[in-house]
């Protein structure tokens, strides 16, 4: 299988054939979380690759099972994926350790997270040790009320002006620094290289 993007979901593609009675296509895209379209595409080149067969059911859809080579690559996949999980973690783990290692320089000891998710858990385990108070996560969007024990913010409305935001979105990273930028300017504004964030040219960067 190429090694590329869709890692993470030719991982659960692949599962949940090994996992569930001949499921379709609809079905494994409800449960893995992504388009039917992805799906589409996944299963073809799977199929190619011979890892999986495909049979006709009733009513003209059509089932995926998992051959052999399939559950052998699957075993292969899984270890390459917690190998990739583990790197990813480590390096975005050091990004955010040395963002808040400038913020200490800088003398700025409160920080608001952007995002609630895998990366604000992250960011909050890269702060031990600097004396940096990270006061909530900033999350519109989230039904959660906590994030890694921290309280979730709904606006800035209480952004006080000694606060920076380090942007821990991974879904939509650039329109959330565009908003960012938009409601506060971009000089309190902390992005981890990794997320590939540009900021606009007529601006000075933090």
């Amino acid at each position: 299988m190429p090694r590329d993007g869709n890692l993470a979901e030719t991982v659960q593609l692949l599962d949940n054939v090994a996992g569930q009675d001949a499921p379709n296509q609809r079905a494994l895209a409800r449960k893995i979380g992504i388009s039917v379209g992805l799906v589409n595409a996944l299963v073809h080149r799977a199929v190619r690759k011979g890892l999986i067969k495909v049979k006709e059911a009733p009513t003209k859809r059509y089932a995926y099972y998992l051959t052999p080579k399939g559950f052998a690559e699957k075993s292969k996949l899984v270890a390459e994926y917690l190998d990739y999980s583990l790197t990813f973690f480590r390096a975005a783990r050091q990004e955010y350790h040395d963002i808040f290692e400038r913020c200490a320089v800088a003398g700025h000891k409160r920080v608001v997270l952007c995002g609630a998710g895998e990366l604000a858990e992250i960011a909050t385990l890269a702060v031990n040790g600097l004396g940096i108070d990270i006061v909530g996560v900033l999350d519109h969007e989230t039904n959660q009320g906590q994030v890694a024990g921290l309280p979730v913010l709904r606006s800035l409305a209480n952004l006080q002006p000694d606060e920076v935001v380090v942007i821990t979105d991974g879904r939509q990273p650039q329109a959330t620094c565009d908003w960012l930028i938009a409601a506060i300017g971009p000089q309190r504004i902390l992005v981890p290289p990794f997320l590939r964030v540009s900021f606009p040219s007529s601006v000075d960067k933090p």
